[in-house]
């Protein structure tokens, strides 16, 4: 069934999910436009000047005061502005070098240089990151691909059928160098239209590099329509917008990511950030004709409040340590029994003082489901097993759980209410008959408020036993006896969140994606891996 045109500016109720795209204006494309006014951005090679006074400290303490940027052909007229507002309020010019996102890709790749991607299809990103050419990645927008006509439509053109008519030109992405034409290859041949319409463009020779030739193109009338990305349509007054359901599958995720091999990685993070940023970067991209993901709020040097299971201290400290220079934040971690945190976290949102996390790492789903509410989907990233722990000769000739409740046994647990060993303590001694016998008998004769106190009572003599993590006896091993306890319940594991009201999303995933890269701090400090390569946190 013929589609209804879209005029300029015009929104698709149905096409929720699409968002206007990073808009591909080539040179001509950008003049036509412009009226012939001068670019106000960076091109690389082209002279400027420094504004010294107001660099950031990052660019200050490195000596940065230029970055590459290798950029999609298709985000020119977004980019200048945004580079040129950047520059004007840090000092530090953004040189951008332009082409098809494939291209940039293999100069990427060959030249081995450069601070920053950003591609028109996030799948280029993803071969960045395999290729191991690019680290962080910036989430900015989403896009679809449509066929683009003059206003007025003159050839009549409603679907795809229609650009296989003989009295219709079209112009296309070329596959091998531009991602529209990537995307338009992938979805024509799934629906059976590339095998008639690729032998008429390749003979006509209008398969162009990038998708802003293509847009001049119908725009100076030397075809009759394109396939082009949808925001690409709104930045051309003269053209309009024909969805087709061939096209509409052909989402594509926008995401800038910094080089692997920059010089200046802090200073490339800092203009990635300030790029997505919701009221930086990404307000740029709203005011050009885009929608586009929520993004951060812009902070110069942002602090991210984590919430941590006691647990968790000796795997994350180096890991937020090595995020906080590379990235150039402040990470105020707060280390506690998981009942304590949760507690101080219902506090704060019931109007107590404090700042309530942006992300929560607890020592058990246990006490992430306690607030679960308050924070996007988990991620499992640990476990750990529960081991009894006695003193290393065990003169109480301690073997199972049973011999806790041996007379004169002294048992040293976690308060339940206060930490997540203690409630999992619990549960396992109430599975076995043992926590009401133990109480009762006295042998019960202390409880902490977080794990990291219970072997402290064992190595001191004020307990023969402790229920503990097995992570906590390793500084202490040579000290202590530890045993294994044959149950499934004798196991917590580490879940990881992003708080729903945090200002800073994106921050807290990448602190997750660092520490998605840490198995082997994990795993040295003696907690069992659940990750895999396709895990990610902060999905609603």
């Amino acid at each position: 069934m013929p589609r209804k045109h879209r005029s300029r500016g015009s929104t698709n109720s149905l096409y929720v999910f699409a968002v206007g795209s990073l808009v591909l204006v080539g040179a001509l494309g950008y003049l036509l436009l412009s009226g012939g006014k001068k670019p106000t951005g960076r091109t690389t090679g082209t002279a400027g000047t420094t504004n010294t006074t107001q660099a950031t400290a990052e660019g200050t303490a490195s000596g940065t005061s230029e970055l590459l940027m290798y950029c999609a052909a298709g985000m020119r007229y977004s980019l200048e502005q945004i580079a040129e507002k950047y520059e004007a309020e840090y000092g530090v010019r953004v040189n951008l070098q332009y082409g098809g996102s494939n291209s940039l890709l293999n100069q990427l790749e060959v030249n081995k240089s450069g601070d920053l991607y950003l591609a028109g299809d996030a799948s280029y990103v993803r071969l960045a990151e395999e290729k191991g050419l690019t680290a962080e990645s910036f989430p900015l927008a989403v896009i679809k691909p449509v066929i683009a006509v003059k206003v007025g439509n003159p050839k009549n053109i409603q679907s795809i059928d229609d650009l296989t008519r003989e009295d219709v030109k079209v112009a296309l992405g070329d596959p091998d160098a531009a991602a529209i034409g990537k995307t338009t290859r992938q979805l024509l041949s799934a629906s059976g239209h590339w095998s008639a319409l690729e032998p008429r463009v390749t003979q006509s020779g209008v398969f162009k590099p990038t998708v802003n030739d293509i847009a001049n193109a119908v725009k100076l009338g030397s075809v009759d329509a394109g396939i082009i990305w949808d925001s690409t349509v709104v930045q051309y007054g003269d053209l309009t917008a024909i969805e087709t359901p061939e096209l509409d599958p052909g989402i594509a995720n926008i995401e800038v990511s910094v080089v692997a091999f920059s010089k200046n990685p802090m200073a490339a993070i800092h203009f990635a950030r300030y790029l997505s940023a919701r009221d930086r970067g990404l307000e740029t991209f709203r005011a050009t004709g885009f929608l586009t993901v929520d993004g951060d709020v812009w902070e110069d040097h942002p602090e991210l409040t984590f919430f941590a299971g006691a647990v968790n201290r000796a795997a994350l400290e180096p890991i937020i340590k090595e995020f906080e220079e590379r990235e150039g934040v402040t990470v105020n971690a707060v280390f506690n029994g998981c009942g304590i945190l949760t507690a101080t976290m219902r506090g704060i949102v019931g109007g107590q003082a404090g700042s309530f996390p942006d992300v929560y790492m607890a020592c058990d789903v246990y006490y992430l489901e306690a607030v679960n509410e308050l924070f996007q989907d988990a991620v499992n990233v640990s476990d750990t097993d529960i081991v009894i722990v006695t003193q290393k000769d065990n003169p109480k000739n301690i073997k199972s759980l049973a011999d806790l409740a041996k007379p004169g046994v002294r048992v040293v647990l976690g308060q339940p209410d206060k930490c997540t060993i203690g409630v999992l303590s619990q549960r396992l001694l109430q599975s076995e008959g043992l926590y009401e016998k133990i109480t009762a008998d006295g042998n019960l004769v202390n409880q902490t408020t977080s794990s990291a106190f219970l072997i402290p009572q064992v190595t001191t003599g004020a307990a023969d036993a402790v229920l503990a993590y097995r992570t906590d006896t390793r500084a202490e091993g040579e000290r202590l006896g530890v045993i294994d306890i044959d149950s499934q319940l004798a196991k917590a594991i580490q879940p990881f969140s992003v708080a729903r009201s945090s200002d800073h999303k994106y921050l807290g995933r990448r602190l997750f994606a660092k520490l998605a890269q840490s198995r082997d701090k994990f795993e040295s400090k003696g907690f069992n891996w659940r990750l895999d390569n396709r895990s990610s946190a902060g999905a609603d």
